[in-house]
Order: C-alpha cells, then sequence, then structure tokens
C-alpha cells in the first residue's frame, strides 16, 4: 500500500479495481481547509485520462507490472510472439497490438507489459534499422529549402527530410 503523500510520477496504483499510471502529481496546501493532493492518471489498460484528488493519508494498492522481453514471431490473423526462455509463445489480436509493430520486423525483440498475467501493451525497441525500398520526388516545405521525401520503409510510407536520406 502506497499513501497519496507518496505518489511520484510513473507509480502504478489500483484504484476501484483499474489499473493507473501517475502521470502528474501535485501536493496542494489551500490557504482553508485541509490538504490535498492533485493527480492526472492515466488508465493502462484503456489509455483513458483521469484527473482525481486525494487526502494524503489515504492509501492505494500499488499495482506491480511484469514486463517480459519475447521475440515477435510473425503476423496472419494473430500476432505471434514467444519467450525466448521458456519458449511459450503467445497470440494476439490487431486490436490488441495497435500500432507498437509498425516498424517491428519478425524475429526483432519486444517487452510485453502485463498485470496479473494479462498483456496490454507492447514497447517496441527504441531503434530499428529498416531498408527504404521507394522514395518520390521531394517537396518543398518552407521558403528555408526544407524538402520532404516520402519513403517506402516495408509496408509502411512514411515522410523524411532530406538529411535522413543524405546519411545514407
Amino acid at each position: 500500500m502506497v499513501s497519496a503523500g507518496d505518489f511520484r510520477n510513473g507509480l502504478t496504483i489500483e484504484v476501484e479495481g483499474n489499473v493507473f499510471q501517475v502521470i502528474e502529481f501535485q501536493h496542494v496546501k489551500p490557504g482553508k481547509g485541509a490538504a490535498f493532493v492533485r493527480t492526472k492518471l492515466k488508465n493502462i489498460k484503456s489509455g483513458g485520462v483521469v484527473e482525481r484528488t486525494f487526502r494524503p493519508t489515504e492509501k492505494c494498492p500499488q499495482a506491480h507490472i511484469d514486463r517480459a522481453e519475447m521475440q515477435y514471431l510473425y503476423s496472419d490473423d494473430m500476432f505471434h510472439f514467444m519467450n525466448t526462455e521458456t519458449y511459450d509463445q503467445i497470440d494476439m489480436t490487431a486490436d490488441q497490438v495497435g500500432d507498437a509493430l509498425k516498424f517491428v520486423k519478425e524475429n526483432d525483440m519486444v517487452q510485453m507489459l502485463s498485470h496479473n498475467g494479462e498483456v496490454f501493451a507492447i514497447e517496441p525497441p527504441n531503434f530499428v534499422e529498416l531498408e527504404i525500398t521507394e522514395t518520390e520526388p521531394g517537396f518543398k516545405v518552407r521558403q528555408v529549402q526544407l524538402y520532404r521525401f516520402h519513403c517506402s520503409l516495408r509496408q509502411v510510407t512514411e515522410s523524411v527530410s532530406t538529411h535522413v536520406l543524405a546519411s545514407i
């Protein structure tokens, strides 16, 4: 149990059966009345943000988030992942994965975040190397001679700056 007076950014707590992460907190001591803690909480499973106030002595159970490194195997109608230590496999739907695997290639490692055995998020690697397969002629963005190019990276089309193409 953690008291509201000990809240810190990034702390995960359970409130009314839901798991929340503290995004922002502020201890408020009004001139008249009791002190309170004003917080912004992000629901980890749905992604919604709510604002809530707590008394500093109010206690909430701390939620433990498990991180497991897994290998992204392949996708058909489901996305398939494997734990490289135990060789357990997990299948997830496209709704569960979302855009998390937009730049992840097959056999890349990802972090699976779970609470009580239920996976709620996937963290892709911070850096990936992708091959540019196609580019179109650039277009001018501003008067400062900044050009942008539409590049195809596997199945993804992104807009990139000239310096990205020049470094290749």
